[in-house]
């Protein structure tokens, strides 16, 4: 099969061309996994992360992505789940151990087996991957390939983080950084809590604009005050100087999420300048959100293909998968960028 793959820790900025295309052997599913032939997979912060170090692969030369949609091609022993030829998509959560206590409540996000797509097992940067069977999940047909992608990370850890925020009708709420999953929770909270506005921070214009364009209330730069408190607020960027930002701008007792699986150390310089007054005084709670469960990707395809929410994506032909990574990398974000894997040959 084809593949891209990453065969360094290397630095996108400097290194435009952080993976290489090549040949590997066709994988072949073991008792109850399953080969998906790929259609699209969706690009996500978290290679960045996993390019650059912050958190690497398992191994490397390594196969990886995380929002993939494909085709069940081929069924291991006593894969009897999902028949073949049916549409599925798999996200970060690759397996769990489903035996701790994590597991048994339903929060196989904080099992300490728990094992990544495209971190810890191969994932979708190519033309097949293989899965367990229980954490493949079926797509609402109201999606394109290319718009179901970004829904099993970017939606579903956006899902969860709306959780998290425990946020009540009538409430405001705060979003700083506006990419993938920002915009999928913009439209989400604008559904559940239709008296709700929803305050978006972005160092972007086009970002701002486009949050505006989805409904936002306000839209300012990440380092703006906000024309209002906020009950809560989700944080998605990779950066440490919005969490310090997002802490003003919040109501006592109220809650920042932070949305990101690492951040970036170029200004972790900002946590010695917190102001402990102004940005944890009056019992303001933070938050972080880890990974994602199964019934997170299972409740936000159900409830997205209902309302429906669409996402807004820019697509890539999978030669392009270079390009897609240093255009993230360089905040070019109007939405979420998705591979699509037609005519690679």
């Amino acid at each position: 099969m084809k593949a891209a793959v990453l065969e360094k820790i290397t630095s996108v900025r400097d290194n435009p061309q952080p993976l290489s295309f090549v040949e590997l052997p066709d994988p072949v599913p073991g008792e109850g996994k399953i080969r998906i032939c790929i259609s699209a997979c969706g690009v996500c912060h978290t290679e960045l992360d996993e390019i650059e170090g912050r958190t690497p692969p398992v191994s490397l030369p390594f196969v990886l992505g995380h929002q993939i949609i494909g085709f069940v091609e081929k069924q291991g022993p006593s894969a009897v789940k999902h028949p073949e030829g049916l549409r599925v998509g798999v996200g970060w959560i690759g397996s769990a151990c489903g035996k701790c206590r994590y597991c048994l409540e339903g929060r196989e996000n904080l099992c300490p087996d728990f094992k990544a797509t495209g971190r810890d097992v191969p994932g979708g940067y190519a033309q097949y991957v293989i899965v367990d069977q229980e954490f493949a999940f079926p797509i609402p047909p109201v999606f394109s390939d290319a718009q179901a992608a970004p829904l099993l990370c970017a939606g579903a850890i956006g899902w969860r983080s709306l959780h998290l925020a425990g946020l009540r009708d009538g409430e405001s709420l705060g979003l700083t950084g506006f990419g993938a999953s920002a915009h999928l929770v913009l439209t989400l909270a604008r559904h559940l809590y239709p008296r709700s506005e929803v305050f978006v921070f972005a160092r972007s214009e086009g970002e701002r604009k486009f949050a505006m364009e989805l409904g936002a209330s306000w839209s300012g730069d990440t380092t703006d005050k906000s024309p209002q408190k906020l009950a809560a607020v989700i944080d998605t960027t990779p950066a440490w100087k919005p969490v310090i930002e997002a802490l003003g701008n919040l109501v006592p007792g109220g809650k920042l999420v932070i949305n990101a699986i690492r951040k970036e150390e170029t200004d972790r310089d900002q946590l010695i300048r917190m102001d402990y007054p102004l940005h944890l005084w009056q019992e303001k709670e933070i938050k972080s959100v880890a990974n994602v469960a199964r019934r997170d990707i299972e409740e936000f395809l159900a409830i997205a293909g209902r309302i429906p929410i669409i996402p807004d994506v820019e697509e890539y032909p999978f030669a392009d998968a270079n390009r897609a990574l240093v255009d993230l990398k360089k905040g070019r974000i109007r939405g979420a960028k998705v591979l699509k894997m037609e005519g690679f040959v």
